[in-house]
C-alpha cells in the first residue's frame, strides 16, 4: 500500500510512479485527515508512505496520523521523501517513530523535487519544474524497485547541518513560521471554494463568498498554489511568485 501525503502534487506524482512499478494500491492521507478517518488499515505486509519535507522532517500532521492509525498485519515501512533541497536527519525521527508503532523501519528515500513553499521560497517555472522532474524519475524508479525486491532503502549520511535543522530548527519552524493569518484573499477571489476543498485540515470556510482560514495550518500551500485566480496571497511572501503545481 501507497499512503500519500499532498500539497501541490509532488508526493501524489512520486507515489503513482512507485505503485505503477510495485503494483500496490494508493491511498490519499490528505482525504484520511480531511475527514478524521483514523480506520484501521490491515493485511498490508508493507507500508510505502511518500510525503513532502517539512523543515527537514515529515509533516508534523502526519506523523500524528500515523501514530494514530492502527496498522494490522503491517511489518515493514518504507518512507519517500521530496523536497527542495534535502531532509536534513529525518530518517532518526522517522525510525523512532516505527519502532513505536512497531513497523520494520525499511528506510527512507530523498527524491529532489520542484520547491513549492512560496510561502518563504520561490517555485521553478514551468519548464525547470519538468527538467527537475525528469531529473528525478530515475531516483524515484530506483526507490520503487528497490522497495518492489524487499531491499532496504539506503540511508543518507546526516552532516552536522542535517542534525541542527532537524532537531532544532523543525519545532522553531511550526512555533513561529507554520500560521494562516496572513493568508488573504484579494478581489480576484471568484468564491469558487477549491481552498475550502483543498484543505487538509478543514481550515478554511467561504464567509461572504471569500474564504477565511483559522488557526489550524499546516502550510501545504494547496490553497494559494491550486488558486485558479491566483486571488490568495501569503502577506507579501508570495507576492509576484509563480503557484506551483505539479506539471506531470
Amino acid at each position: 500500500m501507497v499512503l500519500y501525503f499532498t500539497g501541490t502534487g509532488n508526493s501524489f506524482f512520486i507515489a503513482k510512479k512507485i505503485a505503477n512499478i510495485t503494483g500496490d494500491g494508493l491511498v490519499s492521507i490528505n482525504e484520511r485527515i480531511k475527514k478524521n478517518d483514523l480506520t484501521e488499515i490491515k493485511d498490508e505486509e508493507i507500508l510505502i508512505f511518500v510525503v513532502p519535507t517539512y523543515a527537514w522532517r515529515i509533516p508534523k500532521i502526519v506523523e500524528e496520523w500515523i501514530l494514530k492509525v492502527k496498522f494490522r498485519g503491517a511489518s515493514k515501512a518504507y518512507f519517500v521523501m521530496n523536497c527542495g533541497d534535502g531532509i536534513g536527519n529525518a530518517g532518526k525521527y522517522i525510525s523512532r517513530m516505527c519502532k513505536q508503532k512497531g513497523f520494520e523501519y525499511m528506510g527512507t528515500a530523498e527524491i529532489i523535487m520542484p520547491e513549492n513553499y512560496i510561502a518563504m521560497f520561490k517555485s521553478p517555472g514551468g519548464e525547470a519544474s519538468k527538467k527537475i522532474i525528469h531529473k528525478a524519475i530515475s531516483q524515484i524508479e530506483y526507490t520503487a524497485k528497490r522497495i518492489e525486491q524487499r531491499e532496504n532503502l539506503p540511508e543518507k549520511k546526516s552532516n552536522l547541518f542535517d542534525r541542527f535543522n532537524s532537531s532544532l530548527t523543525n519545532p522553531a519552524f511550526y512555533s513561529f513560521i507554520v500560521k494562516a493569518n496572513k493568508f488573504i484573499a484579494n478581489d480576484k477571489c471568484i468564491g469558487c471554494g477549491k481552498c475550502e476543498k483543498e484543505c487538509p485540515l478543514n481550515n478554511i470556510h467561504l464567509i461572504g463568498n471569500k474564504p477565511v482560514w483559522g488557526n489550524n495550518c499546516t502550510h501545504c500551500m494547496a490553497c494559494i498554489c491550486k488558486c485558479p485566480t491566483e486571488a490568495i496571497e501569503y502577506g507579501k511572501k508570495s507576492i509576484g511568485k509563480a503557484r506551483y503545481q505539479c506539471p506531470m
